[in-house]
């Protein structure tokens, strides 16, 4: 495994706040069945509990822990869109910490293109927070230079790999509808 890799899973596990390469920025992110995690990251971000936060993954398994898949009826056009830079609301499960899913009843969660997501996510064996690694309401942070200048006392880790070049964050939409909200 990669060190960059690794020592991001490490800090994964120990409650840290990593940042860390997306298809478009880098994500801040942690475990997302850790509230004090979570709770770190959302006041790094400067952003409200209430909103939720998107959680990126290896494979459509680990989204399976969040999401009641058997409810949505687009599954075959959400499956086709992964893996990618395509995020869907999902029904969620009863038991996600509204931590994740804010004040909604749906959760947002895709599974990445991304080699670095993926391995992240696949070596952690879990689907992690990914939120643009910014203040709220800021523009996205496209190198490890720039989130080290404005983060690097707050976060845990982060891992110093390439953004994966595309032009805009990842589209999202809802799996019910179909309609595109970003």
């Amino acid at each position: 495994m990669n060190s960059e890799i690794s020592n991001a899973v490490n800090a994964l596990r120990a409650g840290g706040v990593i940042a860390y390469p997306t298809e478009y920025c880098f994500g801040l992110g942690c475990d997302p069945r850790n509230e004090r995690a979570i709770e770190k990251l959302l006041a790094i971000k400067q952003r409200k509990k209430d909103q939720g936060v998107i959680l990126v993954a290896a494979n459509i398994e680990q989204v399976a822990d969040y999401a009641l898949l058997d409810h949505v009826p687009l599954l075959q056009q959400v499956k086709e869109s992964w893996p990618g830079p395509n995020t869907w609301i999902l029904p969620t499960k009863p038991d996600v910490s509204s931590w994740v899913k804010g004040q909604h009843t749906s959760i947002a969660m895709r599974v990445s293109a991304h080699p670095v997501c993926q391995q992240l996510c696949q070596e952690f064996e879990h689907a992690i927070v990914s939120t643009s690694a910014n203040r709220h309401g800021q523009e996205a942070l496209l190198l490890a230079g720039d989130v080290r200048d404005q983060f690097a006392d707050e976060l845990d880790y982060i891992v110093d790999l390439k953004v994966g070049g595309a032009e805009h964050a990842s589209t999202i939409r809802d799996a019910i509808s179909g309609k595109q909200l970003r």
